[in-house]
């Protein structure tokens, strides 16, 4: 009975391990922070040797760390300027080509004129980088200001999307945030054409607007609570959407690209 018992738990604890989910709500908010913290939740990391024989713990660090309203992921280069780190998600249902991606990142700060880049791409293992395949485009992390930016998943047989972070030099520290994966078939895609241009928006300094930088203007926004109720709608005013109306809160975009795709992101106003 005991021996039945202990493979019932063996069986149990493989598949919890190999679980797969169709959609990513993250805001770390839950994770425990400070050193140590990752990996977590299914949320593993992959980071490279030090280059110091002995300093063998000078490699970058990824952690989670508490902020204003809810924690974040913290990228920091350590004594590890110009190597490429990953911050990798619990394992996906292998994308379709129908589903979002979004986040937030932003330079927290560092070794004075330190910048990092962020490159998002799918991964057949966690534990091997070398099968990393970019998705949407290198994102410049120059500013403490958060950037939200969404772009489609393509299909893949790749089933792990990995969060690829690299400083310019040492001691330079980077932050990811508010990671939206939406569910296949789920509103945020069209079903007919999606978007091959990448849509970023910030929210400005004093919380009255949405600041785009695309390529070609979106033909419409919609805004809707968190509990999907529709909040304002309208059209960008020169590369602004005005929110100054809005309570404070989490709200979710609606993006009706130049193409005519849709996408769906998600922003807090403070």
């Amino acid at each position: 009975m005991k021996l039945k018992l202990l493979l019932g738990t063996l069986m149990l604890t493989a598949f919890t391990a190999n679980a797969q989910v169709s959609s990513i709500n993250e805001n770390f908010s839950s994770f425990t922070t400070g050193a140590g913290s990752l990996p977590q939740k299914s949320w593993s990391t992959f980071l490279p040797p030090s280059s110091n024989p002995t300093n063998p713990s000078w490699v970058p660090m990824l952690t989670v760390e508490p902020g204003t309203g809810n924690s974040f992921v913290q990228a920091y280069s350590f004594f590890a300027g110009n190597k490429s780190f990953y911050l990798i998600t619990p394992q996906i249902v292998a994308p379709n080509g129908s589903q979002t991606l979004s986040f937030s990142s932003a330079l927290i700060g560092g070794t004075p004129g330190g910048t990092g880049t962020l490159e998002v791409g799918l991964v057949a293992s966690p534990t091997d980088m070398s099968t990393f395949t970019p998705v949407g485009t290198l994102i410049n992390l120059t500013s403490p200001t958060d950037a939200t930016t969404s772009f489609t998943v393509p299909a893949s047989a790749y089933q792990y999307i990995a969060f690829k972070f690299t400083a310019s030099t040492v001691h330079v520290a980077l932050r990811m945030d508010d990671v939206v994966l939406t569910a296949a078939g789920a509103l945020g895609v069209s079903d007919h054409l999606k978007s091959k241009d990448q849509v970023k928006f910030a929210v400005n300094a004093d919380h009255t607007a949405l600041e785009f930088v695309s390529a070609k203007a979106p033909k419409s926004i919609e805004i809707y609570s968190a509990a999907g109720q529709k909040a304002t709608e309208g059209k960008l005013n020169g590369q602004r959407f005005d929110i100054s109306t809005l309570h404070t809160g989490v709200y979710y975009i609606l993006i009706e690209t130049a193409e005519g795709s849709l996408i769906k992101s998600k922003f807090i106003k403070k």
